[in-house]
């Protein structure tokens, strides 16, 4: 700062008001840096003297100018406008200070401490030298330079601080989030602040003051929070806790009044109840939106997301911990919050997984904590009582989510009816527009995993109308938070910001649903339903079941060579053609020889299942095809030809029969089906005509009235 000066006092000297507002901009930043944060300077008064004689210079070469008729240089002249605007803004800043060097300028600059001149780094090296240790080399006037190329210099170890602890955490804190202000520095500040605190106020002012701290030292919304902080604030929060509930006088809750302490330690009387002002729900709620973030960035194919993983029961037992809290103080709008929280660990779990989450937190969590409000012995009920509790909540968004983790829940353990039940009942459908992308993300989710529940139970229509909701968009990955859709040609670009969004929303890997898994049930359902299906109709019918499986069906067949099936779509297409033609072998064994079933529970079932379907849509679809080539058919011919009981043949052609799908009788006496041979009038064909043109003109004009489909990333479900 000297240096500065002496080179601004040149500078007026020679009037080089260039050199001086270069040399100015210097010394404004230092004295800046040097007054502001929490190991600040006295204000250097040498700098009001310099601001007082600059004004009066620039009043001076103003009017000189003015008189003079000589064109001044043109850099100059720009550098002494720059100048007045400077010192006339500064001048307002320090006033008060200006004014009291105006009215004595003796006795102000008297009260400032002897400047004393600027040190070499000679001086610097040889004054810190300690005596005798000959193992330092004599650097001669030579210093370390750092990265930044300054001389390094070995900093003198600070004294020790002996302010009151309040006070030092005052200052502290009025120092947070102001410029050129060391957050690492802080929070060290505030760690030996914390091994300072004696009473029970101290330990938590300072504790709810070194976890916001730590949270300060993640900057943006998209970096993960180091590892190691993460769980030093797990630990602070469990030190609060454990604080507040050895010592009951106080109670941290969000609507307390601001103390009046005058950094004075609170101790409070016997049975007084002082009301500390802090969000332990919030800190909880950071701390677990900080767990799924880092998972977000973690690739889940390394140990390391495992490693991490290995956090959830800690994390999961501190919210047991919270909840328990705020049940023993009545602090009614943070239940709800926490409750909510250890819903989102559990709905999308096995019952062995969270049985053992359950065992692990409880090995985790001292004697005394007790959960009064839900008492479960199994994880069915302990997801019914946490589910309950918020289904009694005014906020719509803790009832919706319940709601559809619940169904979620019993659909995942193949309660298909349960949970298709409490969908329709719920009328979520009609609403689910409306709620935030979270919620709508859950909401995907829960239709999916009904839909597979269905499957599993072997209910193949009714997974089929649940998987085409999202199956049928092409944009699974996007609606079910699992993945970025590419854009493809002629798509609008989604913004940087929207894109960011979207990636924050994602889902951490363990809790995806498998895509090519429910690709292939789809598929499986649509080719199940579709290929008798247009077996009846006729090849020429433009009706379909499934969109999708009808458009990948007519591009396989465009195909000049088709080989063997490499993937999954591959053998599915394979298996609908040979179905198609009556090969209800050949479609078996293609569909049998997908690998993605075994990630299903209980496969053999799943398989056994999948054949026992395959004949009987098979013999549906031969009786469709080939019905106008014969007269009868024996029952014990087609039992043999599709190895099913004839009991089973019998109710299938009879259910045809009866839906008028096959104009046929069953003749029980002599075992064989009787089929008639219908021949349309002119009039019929006619009306059929008719109404397949009309349907087609139903069907293009719903699609020009539709309105567009939005590619926002905001926007997941339709």
């Amino acid at each position: 700062m000297h240096n500065a000066s002496k080179a601004i006092d040149n500078g007026r000297k020679n009037n080089d008001w260039t050199l001086i507002l270069s040399e100015f901009d210097k010394l404004s930043t230092s004295v800046s840096k040097a007054t502001t944060g929490f190991d600040k300077m006295p204000f250097p008064k040498f700098y009001i003297k310099l601001l007082v004689d600059l004004d009066q210079d620039i009043q001076e070469a103003t009017q000189k100018d003015k008189a003079s008729k000589k064109k001044t240089n043109a850099a100059n002249g720009k550098a002494l406008n720059n100048m007045k605007i400077k010192v006339k803004k500064l001048s307002k800043q320090y006033e008060q200070m200006i004014k009291e060097y105006t009215k004595d300028p003796e006795a102000f600059m008297a009260e400032d401490e002897p400047s004393e001149t600027p040190v070499s780094v000679k001086q610097v090296v040889t004054s810190e030298k300690p005596v005798g240790d000959e193992k330092q080399p004599d650097l001669d006037g030579f210093a370390t330079v750092g990265k930044d190329g300054k001389a390094k210099t070995e900093q003198p170890q600070a004294a020790p601080d002996n302010k009151p602890v309040l006070v030092r955490l005052r200052e502290i804190m009025e120092s947070r989030g102001k410029k050129n202000t060391d957050r690492e520095a802080q929070t060290s500040a505030l760690e030996a602040l914390l091994h300072r605190s004696t009473s029970s106020f101290q330990k938590i002012m300072v504790l709810l003051a070194l976890i916001a701290s730590r949270f300060d030292l993640t900057i943006g919304s998209t970096t993960a929070m180091d590892i190691k902080n993460w769980k030093a604030v797990q630990n602070e929060v469990n030190l609060i806790l454990e604080i507040i509930e050895a010592d009951p006088s106080f109670v941290v809750c969000e609507d307390a009044d601001e103390l009046d302490n005058d950094d004075q330690d609170v101790v409070p009387t016997k049975g007084q109840v002082v009301k500390v002002r802090g969000s332990v729900i919030g800190v909880i709620e950071r701390l677990d939106e900080e767990f799924i973030k880092s998972l977000q960035a973690i690739d889940p194919h390394t140990p390391d997301y495992i490693d991490r993983l290995r956090d959830e029961p800690s994390l999961y037992a501190l919210l047991v911990r919270a909840q328990a809290y705020f049940e023993k103080h009545n602090l009614a709008q943070s239940i709800p919050r926490v409750i909510v929280r250890r819903l989102d660990h559990l709905y999308y779990k096995p019952e062995q997984v969270i049985r053992s989450i359950e065992t692990a937190s409880k090995q985790l969590l001292p004697a005394s904590v007790e959960v009064k409000s839900i008492v479960a012995s199994s994880p069915d009920q302990l997801i019914h009582e946490l589910c309950t509790y918020l289904y009694n909540q005014p906020t719509s968004m803790f009832r919706t989510r319940a709601m559809l983790c619940h169904i979620f829940h019993f659909a995942l353990h193949n309660q298909f009816h349960k949970a298709r039940d409490m969908l329709l009942m719920s009328h979520l459908q009609e609403s689910i527009h409306q709620a935030d992308v979270a919620t709508q993300i859950l909401y995907n989710r829960a239709v999916v995993q009904i839909g597979l529940s269905a499957f599993r139970q072997g209910l193949i229509k009714e997974a089929h109308s649940c998987l085409q909701e999202i199956q049928g968009t092409g944009r699974a990955k996007e609606l079910l938070a699992q993945g970025i859709q590419q854009n493809r040609y002629g798509q609008q670009q989604v913004s940087p910001e929207l894109e960011q969004l979207e990636r924050q929303r994602q889902l951490p890997f363990h809790m995806h649903i498998n895509l090519e898994l429910l690709e292939c049930v789809f598929l499986t359902c649509s080719m199940l339903l579709e290929i008798p299906g247009q077996a009846q109709t006729g090849p020429n019918s433009k009706k379909f079941i499934s969109k999708p499986f009808r458009r990948l069906l007519d591009f396989n067949e465009r195909q000049a060579f088709t080989g063997p099936p490499e993937n999954t779509r591959d053998h599915i297409m394979s298996a609908a053609k040979a179905l198609a033609s009556g090969e209800w072998e050949r479609a078996r064994d293609y569909i049998l020889a997908i690998k993605v079933w075994d990630l299903l529970p209980d496969t053999d079932a799943i398989k056994a299942m999948l054949v026992r379907k395959i004949q009987e849509e098979g013999l549906r679809t031969y009786l469709f095809t080939y019905a106008s080539y014969y007269s009868t058919l024996g029952l014990s011919q087609l039992s043999t030809m599709f190895d099913l009981p004839a009991q089973t043949i019998s109710s299938i052609v009879a259910k045809l029969i009866w839906n008028e799908e096959l104009s046929a009788s069953l003749d029980q006496v002599s075992q064989c089906v009787v089929l008639h041979q219908v021949e349309l009038s002119r009039v019929q064909e006619l009306a059929l005509q008719f109404s397949e043109k009309a349907a087609n003109l139903v069907d293009q004009n719903e699609r020009l009235a539709a309105p567009p489909v939005r590619n926002d990333a905001q926007k997941v479900s339709n």
